[in-house]
């Protein structure tokens, strides 16, 4: 007897734990949190801290409605009636829906083959800039920066940027973020993308903005965008796609007269 309370004991103590809030008498658990969480691929015990609170006062929110709504009274109301039909009516077609309109990995790889120039990406350059209205101001930072340890480059990069760059990105340490050859002036992409991860221009270069000192913090190569990276995009191009079709194919089908 003494073993069967100390294993209901147990497990009551597990199941417990298993709650997380409790409104007006009735407990809120972990597993419902996660059905609302389901569709993010996410668990309720893998969020961080301050977001577990804002999830919960959703769910906690969700629940006094939900009881205030059922004890009102509202779903015997003709209103409530008509808009739950409506709901099924939606619901119903979009189960159908899923279930004929599927998309499969072969066919996914299939297009993504046969439209791979789609998927071609350029050579990036990732890299921070100083831009200054002199020559002589630029090559005095350039000077400052060769005497700088290679460990400790970057954050002296970011720190003249933050106080002398006359551009938009200064305040933040001129980062530019990723970018392919076209998308800055011929001058500027020439120098960055000749540079090497990890180092600085050596002499200012010259643009429309005034004098650049450059730094790369990190290069890519050119080629194409793996297939497990747009797999999804693809998958929901073809279901839009497959969608179109079949509602044209039911329409063909149906006798339509317009009035």
């Amino acid at each position: 007897m003494r073993k069967i309370i100390l294993i209901g004991a147990l497990f009551g103590s597990l199941f417990a734990n298993d709650v997380v809030a409790v409104v007006n008498g009735e407990k809120i658990t972990k597993a419902q949190i996660n059905q609302v969480l389901k569709n993010q691929n996410i668990t309720y015990d893998k969020l961080p801290s301050q977001i577990k609170k804002r999830v919960l006062d959703r769910v906690i929110t969700q629940a006094l409605l939900i009881k205030k709504a059922e004890n009102s009274g509202v779903t015997k109301t003709k209103e409530y009636k008509e808009a739950l039909d409506k709901v099924k009516k939606q619901l119903a077609v979009d189960v159908y829906l899923k279930q004929h309109i599927k998309v499969s990995d072969a066919e996914i790889k299939q297009f993504y083959q046969e439209h791979k120039r789609n998927f071609k990406q350029p050579a990036q350059v990732k890299a921070r800039h100083i831009v200054v209205k002199t020559k002589q101001q630029a090559q005095k930072i350039i000077e400052e920066l060769k005497n700088t340890p290679y460990n400790k480059l970057e954050q002296k990069f970011i720190e003249l940027a933050k106080k002398y760059s006359i551009g938009p990105s200064g305040k933040n340490g001129g980062e530019l973020g990723w970018f392919s050859k076209k998308r800055m002036v011929p001058a500027f992409s020439e120098a960055a993308f000749n540079l090497k991860k990890g180092h600085i221009t050596l002499k200012p270069v010259k643009t429309q903005f005034g004098w650049h000192v450059i730094y790369v913090e990190d290069k890519k190569a050119g080629g194409y965008v793996p297939l497990n990276q747009v797999k999804e995009k693809i998958r929901r191009f073809l279901i839009a796609k497959k969608l179109q079709e079949y509602i044209q194919n039911i329409k063909k089908q149906a006798h339509i007269q317009y009035k």
